[in-house]
């Protein structure tokens, strides 16, 4: 289960107010949470944040990834961002990025498509269009 740390919206039409929340990631917006951390009202002026720090640091050291957007609000508050272990450094950078498995088997086409490009190979360009009823009927 991986554990976000993310803004619920809760409050009146056009009248936005925020909860801070750590969710599973799989969870909706405004769905079931772990745990509250704080809350965010951005039409106060100046804007109301308050957060339980110590709840964020703990949901942050068990891996919790924030949101854009609550990571901005942990920088107002002041809150950092743990490091990882050096030892999970070190394995990162040892690593490179793979890339995808090219397709090796070539693609079967079609035996229509087979037959127009054999005819275009041998310099007729397109096959003739199949006359229509009224083409027909004209002649």
């Amino acid at each position: 289960m991986s554990v976000v740390i993310r803004l619920m919206r809760a409050g009146a039409k056009k009248r936005p107010f925020y909860r801070v929340v750590a969710a599973d990631s799989r969870r909706q917006r405004d769905g079931r949470n772990l745990e509250i951390l704080g809350h965010y009202n951005p039409l106060s002026d100046p804007l109301e944040l308050r957060l339980d720090a110590e709840a964020v640091q703990r949901w942050l050291a068990h891996g919790a990834q924030p949101s854009v957007q609550v990571l901005s609000l942990l920088k107002k508050a002041g809150i950092e961002m743990p490091r990882p272990a050096a030892r999970e450094q070190t394995a990162a950078a040892a690593e490179p990025a793979k890339k995808p498995a090219k397709r090796r088997v070539a693609r079967k086409a079609s035996p229509r498509k087979t037959k127009a490009k054999a005819a275009r190979k041998a310099g007729k360009g397109k096959p003739a269009a199949k006359k229509t009823r009224k083409a027909k009927a004209a002649k």
